[in-house]
């Protein structure tokens, strides 16, 4: 299992930047696949970055050029830098770890909001 805690939404104005972090309680070394999603009212969940163990990474159209996902082994946080941000990109933000076993293991943190004021 793997615990997760994310940090740093906060509410900014369009064309600002935040940071966002995700503290994992294991090695990210451990973990198949990091990634963040976020999910607007009345929208479903979708993948925003993710990162994998060999540090492939996978961005949605949408935030491509803008938001850069990374990660701190020594500290086992992942990081996604949101720059030029727009007021489509609230949402709330929810870091997650996918485990292989057979089966894909999903594990998801509390969630943080972003706010973009236009």
């Amino acid at each position: 299992q793997v615990q997760l805690v994310e940090s740093g939404g906060d509410l900014v104005q369009a064309g600002g930047s935040l940071r966002l972090s995700c503290a994992a309680s294991r090695s990210i070394f451990s973990i198949n696949t990091m990634g963040w999603y976020r999910q607007a009212p009345g929208k479903q969940r979708e993948l925003v970055a993710s990162i994998s163990i060999s540090g492939s990474t996978n961005y949605a159209d949408s935030v491509k050029g803008r938001f850069t996902i990374s990660r701190d082994s020594a500290k086992n946080t992942v990081y996604l830098q949101m720059n030029s941000l727009k007021p489509d990109d609230t949402a709330v933000y929810y870091c997650n770890a996918r485990l292989w076993g057979g089966v894909a293991n999903d594990y998801w943190g509390q969630g943080t909001q972003v706010t973009v004021s236009s």
